[in-house]
């Protein structure tokens, strides 16, 4: 039985990849503060706090519209990692294994609403 948002496995994970962005993007030019980084870090937090707010809404409706941001954002997460890839900003192996984690990320997220929908 879960007692917390923290208790679900899609946060816990977004929560890791919030901290693998937040690493790799400390490697990104200083110019890129106020572009990219910004970006990407403020996408990335996104994922879990969606996540959180939609569990700690009251009904079940207002909790697949935040998981659908969530999920929202984790593409836009994608999208700004790929372009830091071909900006030279992280490596083809980095950029694989940050993909991993958004790809499973996604489909936990998937499953949730797709679980939450047949409780409508």
């Amino acid at each position: 039985m879960l007692k917390s948002y923290r208790d679900l496995t899609v946060w816990q994970k977004s929560i890791d990849l919030v901290v693998a962005c937040y690493k790799l993007s400390h490697e990104f030019p200083k110019y890129e503060i106020y572009g990219l980084t910004s970006q990407l870090r403020r996408a990335v937090v996104s994922v879990p706090a969606n996540i959180a707010e939609g569990y700690g809404r009251g009904s079940r409706k207002e909790y697949l519209q935040f998981l659908t941001v969530a999920r929202g954002s984790l593409k836009e997460v994608e999208t700004h990692l790929i372009i830091a890839e071909r900006l030279d900003y992280i490596t083809q192996s980095q950029l694989k294994t940050t993909l991993s984690s958004t790809e499973e990320i996604g489909k936990m997220l998937g499953s949730l609403i797709r679980a939450l929908q047949k409780k409508l």
